[in-house]
């Protein structure tokens, strides 16, 4: 396992008809800031690479800003390094009940401090829905899907943009490729 892998993920990229980004553009973007090992999952701004020398929020401050000056689309976007991710991967208590991995929400916390105000929604009883605060990440399984999920709408309204999020399949393959890295 290397220190100077990254993941990145961009909020709201390739969501409707808003902020379209193709991937080959992206690694190409990401290249460009002189990171290596470049690779996109899926098409909803999640990149791995490798980044000698850089922090994660060095990292995300130049993604964002190459995002607005070369392809004119502004994002946040979140980045963490291989061990962070490993946290998060590892400080999820709903594996146990979600069976469906693709409605097991992972909500990135872009501060560490964000976790004061959602204290109320980690005791909250959501029915069929259940959420878990950790230490970067909140945890929402969602058995009805994210759109029909109280939890993760709670969520959403209280956090807004500085949260981004995956459902648990998407990480896991994130997570995968910087192990490999």
């Amino acid at each position: 396992m290397t220190s100077h892998c990254y993941a990145a993920f961009l909020r709201g990229i390739n969501v409707g008809r808003a902020k379209r980004i193709a991937m080959a553009d992206l690694c190409t973007l990401v290249e460009g800031l002189g990171y290596t090992g470049v690779r996109s999952v899926l098409n909803s701004g999640n990149v791995v690479f490798q980044a000698p020398g850089t922090t994660a929020g060095e990292a995300a401050a130049a993604i964002e800003e190459a995002l607005v000056l070369k392809l004119g689309v502004a994002a946040r976007v979140f980045v963490l390094a291989h061990s962070e991710l490993s946290e998060v991967i590892d400080g999820n208590p709903l594996l146990d009940v979600a069976n469906d991995h693709a409605r097991l929400i992972v909500f990135l916390l872009g501060d560490p401090s964000q976790r004061n105000k959602l204290a109320a929604l980690d005791g909250k009883d959501w029915g069929c829905d259940r959420l878990a605060l950790g230490a970067r990440a909140v945890y929402v399984w969602c058995p009805e899907g994210m759109l029909d999920s109280a939890a993760a709408t709670a969520l959403g309204k209280q956090l807004g943009d500085t949260t981004t999020s995956r459902n648990w399949n998407t990480l896991m393959k994130l997570h995968a490729l910087c192990s490999a890295a």
